[in-house]
């Protein structure tokens, strides 16, 4: 008799078990099927760079907020800036990043923009006052549109572009503008439902514009964001070497940048070259920099664009002879 009662509740857990296993397993199909699916696109080839507008950038001016009035709907937690789920006076939403990175990422989305690459929608406001929250200084406004889904994050060693001269451009830009923080979690791939692209863009890059060491040891001591003066001091590109390009990066994910070819560094730089000093000007501006830190950026990104387009000087200097 007591065996008999061990078998019943041995087959009672059994089958709460299996009724358990096949609701998971439903749950997880039920997902998978839901998740939208679309063409993946990492960069766009532009049709004509030079007439691009990075002062308003990838929304334009059809996209701006409306800062009239502003409604608080909640606090965004994560990541380093203190940041708000906003509704603006048109009734569209917005995540409000205050802080140091809200400069430097409004720029660095601009000069992503401006190469092809899909990026988040945003602006900055040079001064907004937040109700219960307070007045404050450089505000960055990042879209939420209808219509835009977003999902999971996606992998910089395992994505649908791994090879192709885009990825390694977008690796080289972040070598360029000193994006330490390369990590996957600051990436998101975001559906576009009147498109059906599944984007695959960089959310966080407020880490840009600063400084940090290449020496492991002391990267987290001497790294910054959004420090023009410093990262107009580090360096940008240490060696050729055959045809394989080695940047001075100090930051997380360096084996990111252990197979930049020379053609990788040339396909970006000839991008980079299409835009006008003004238009990188424009990029700054937008971010609120001061005259005289505009044109310092200014004149840096300009310097490594050209160190890219002059990698092989005694190779084009020997053809011309």
């Amino acid at each position: 008799m007591p065996s008999t009662n061990k078998l019943r509740v041995f087959l009672t857990v059994a089958i709460i078990l299996g009724c358990f296993s096949v609701q998971v397993e439903n749950a997880k199909t039920k997902e998978k099927k839901s998740k939208p699916e679309g063409t993946p696109v990492l960069w766009k080839q532009p049709t004509d760079i030079s007439s691009r507008d990075l002062f308003l950038g990838p929304g334009g001016e059809a996209m701006r907020p409306d800062l009239r009035r502003l409604t608080v709907l909640k606090e965004e937690k994560g990541g380093y800036s203190k940041k708000y789920r906003v509704r603006d006076a048109s009734g569209r939403e917005w995540v409000a990043k205050i802080g140091k990175e809200a400069q430097s990422e409004t720029a660095a989305v601009r000069l992503l923009w401006g190469l092809g690459y899909v990026t988040e929608v945003n602006y900055l406001a040079p001064q907004v006052t937040l109700p219960g929250k307070g007045t404050f200084q450089n505000v960055r406004f990042e879209a939420r549109p209808d219509g835009w889904k977003r999902l999971d994050q996606w992998k910089w060693n395992r994505n649908p572009f791994t090879g192709t001269p885009e990825l390694q451009g977008l690796k080289i830009m972040m070598a360029l503008m000193n994006n330490w923080d390369l990590k996957d979690s600051n990436n998101q791939t975001v559906y576009i439902n009147d498109r059906g692209e599944l984007q695959y863009i960089i959310s966080d890059l407020g880490a840009t514009f600063g400084h940090a060491s290449t020496t492991p040891l002391f990267w987290r001591f001497t790294r910054s964001r959004n420090d023009p003066s410093s990262f107009a001091k580090t360096k940008f590109l240490e060696k050729v070497k055959g045809d394989r390009v080695r940047l001075h990066y100090g930051g997380k994910n360096r084996g990111l940048f252990n197979n930049i070819s020379v053609r990788d560094a040339e396909w970006v730089a000839a991008f980079l070259a299409q835009l006008s000093d003004h238009q990188l000007q424009d990029a700054f501006r937008a971010a609120n920099y001061t005259p005289a830190q505009v044109n310092l950026l200014t004149q840096t990104v300009r310097y490594r664009s050209n160190e890219l387009l002059n990698l092989r000087p005694s190779e084009r200097l020997s053809k011309n002879r």
